[in-house]
């Protein structure tokens, strides 16, 4: 469901051929995501490069991983947002909230 790459000390987690972030998956990715956290100063990039939708789940899941890495001193920061998705990021005024890059590069440069 995940792919799981490491730059720079920095581990990067990107959808694994899915397009939908919904309730079917929320439940496994969050867990998943918020396992990283464990080890205190993780830095974490979830990339949503190929994801056309994420239903209110899935912004629970994002809300709930920033959450954990504030708790242990991570960072966590999302990339490659479709425009859909974006649209969806400043409805609910969570592009506030989130640490957002258009692409991966900059996210990574984000962290010097």
């Amino acid at each position: 469901m995940l792919r799981t790459e490491k730059i720079n000390n920095t581990i990067v987690v990107k959808f694994n051929k899915i397009d939908r972030f919904n309730a079917l998956i929320s439940e496994p990715v969050k867990e998943d995501l918020k396992s990283f956290f464990n080890k205190p100063d993780t830095r974490l990039i979830l990339n949503l490069e190929g994801v056309k939708f994420i239903d209110s789940s899935g912004f629970g899941v994002f809300l709930s991983t920033l959450k954990t890495a504030n708790n242990n001193h991570g960072q966590f920061k999302i990339c490659n947002i479709s425009e859909e998705v974006m649209e969806l990021f400043k409805l609910l005024q969570l592009h506030n909230v989130f640490e957002l890059y258009d692409s991966l590069e900059d996210c990574l440069k984000s962290f010097s």
